[in-house]
């Protein structure tokens, strides 16, 4: 691990993590191709710090939200144990019912919990990353002829934000997008444009964050952080806050003037091009 692949590794990350474009799935590829160094088993430590980047982007960019999310969470939980919060306020601010959103949406990635090692296993067949990224193209081209939505976080229902988070457990598939899918599921339950982008987003806090801690707790057990390599990982994880945020800068322009084609026919590309490599190269 040196300094350029560090900053490389950072670069994937950001640009990978936002754009619908499936960041496990070309890691996949390259490892495959390219016999590029696997980060997510050698150096897990590095993962979780890239992973940390990305997270920040995030806080970043929606730092508002964010914020007014935290505060209606306490007060949230202080009105359980407040009659009089729940006889006096009629309906639950915007950001207390995306709070609510967020949770519900969150619940189906427990499912894949039990098969979570044969989906990590799908990282080394080709031909699935390569179908998976065919599909992901399909998904986004389809999005941009879906009809504008007007749902936000005052409108929204329950019932949508499960079948998006169903969306995002279905996004951890290697080569299927997870911010292409769920901004799609938004899109097709009638979400307005900016919020289905920022919902995507905003729910893939929990989900990310958590994997993190889970990823972690393997690292300190493991005592394999090699303190000497830590300035060429906080490079790396640098390069993943900044490149992520202005990924997620263009996704939202190309999302509110509807041009997620642009990536469908990238990810056909991709998908057509391994396919084909993938049956030559055996």
């Amino acid at each position: 691990m040196n300094y350029i692949s560090s900053v490389l590794m950072g670069i994937l990350q950001g640009v990978a993590e936002f754009l619908p474009i499936s960041s496990s799935g070309h890691l996949a590829l390259f490892q495959h191709f390219f016999g590029v160094e696997n980060y997510e088993e050698t150096q897990m430590f590095f993962t979780v710090l890239l992973h940390l980047g990305t997270l920040i982007s995030v806080f970043v960019y929606y730092w508002q939200d964010i914020w007014e999310m935290i505060r209606e969470f306490f007060l949230l939980v202080g009105g359980l144990f407040s009659r009089r919060d729940s006889q006096t306020q009629s309906a639950p601010p915007p950001a207390r019912r995306m709070v609510l959103l967020i949770i519900v949406a969150t619940l189906p990635l427990f499912i894949i919990l039990p098969i979570k090692d044969r989906v990590e296993a799908a990282m080394g067949n080709v031909t699935f990353v390569s179908v998976a990224l065919l599909l992901t193209g399909f998904i986004l081209y389809f999005s941009d002829r879906m009809a504008k939505g007007r749902k936000t976080e005052r409108t929204a229902t329950l019932m949508d934000a499960v079948l998006v988070g169903f969306a995002q457990a279905f996004g951890t598939l290697p080569g299927i997008s997870r911010s292409g899918i769920t901004i799609s599921a938004g899109l097709l339950r009638g979400y307005d444009r900016a919020f289905a982008v920022r919902f995507s987003f905003l729910m893939s806090l929990p989900a990310v964050l958590g994997a993190n801690i889970l990823t972690l707790k393997d690292v300190l057990e493991a005592g394999s952080i090699d303190m000497g390599l830590m300035p060429v990982y906080l490079v790396g994880a640098l390069v993943a806050a900044v490149v992520g945020y202005f990924a997620i800068r263009l996704v939202n322009l190309l999302s509110d003037k509807g041009k997620f084609g642009a990536f469908a026919y990238y990810c056909w590309a991709a998908g057509a091009v391994a396919l084909v490599a993938g049956f030559l190269v055996k």
